[in-house]
């Protein structure tokens, strides 16, 4: 890989783990299909799968099958797994990363109506 700068190559790391991506998936489409969410993030399949069971097992998310596919449930108020972030909620990356893509009156993953208001005004500084 080439780093943006046009110098020599860099690493490959990223900022946020598969198993955030998924989360975010989720997040984004409570009702994506392990397929979709692979291909969204360019993971397997299977990847996905164990992640979501991850996610599953550690009180993250909730799923329920409606018909033939699953819908979750984001449980948004876990604490995040480090020991520095544990008493942070996982709503605060939920929320820099969906909140754009959420629409106002839809319904969606975390099982709120709609996200907060985003009114400057009210914004304490």
């Amino acid at each position: 890989m080439v780093s943006a700068n046009g110098g020599g190559p860099t690493s490959t790391w990223t900022f946020l783990t598969h198993h955030a991506r998924v989360l975010l998936e989720i997040a984004r489409d409570p009702h994506a299909r392990i397929r979709d969410i692979a291909t969204r993030i360019g993971i397997t399949e299977r990847a996905v799968q164990s992640i979501v069971s991850d996610l599953h097992q550690e009180g993250y998310l909730t799923l329920s099958k409606v018909g033939r596919r699953n819908h979750y449930t984001l449980n948004p108020e876990r604490g995040f797994r480090y020991p520095t972030e544990a008493n942070l909620p996982v709503r605060l990356l939920i929320d820099l990363f969906t909140q754009h893509d959420l629409p106002d009156t839809g319904a969606s993953a975390l099982g709120t109506g709609s996200g907060p208001s985003r009114d400057p005004a009210s914004t304490s500084r």
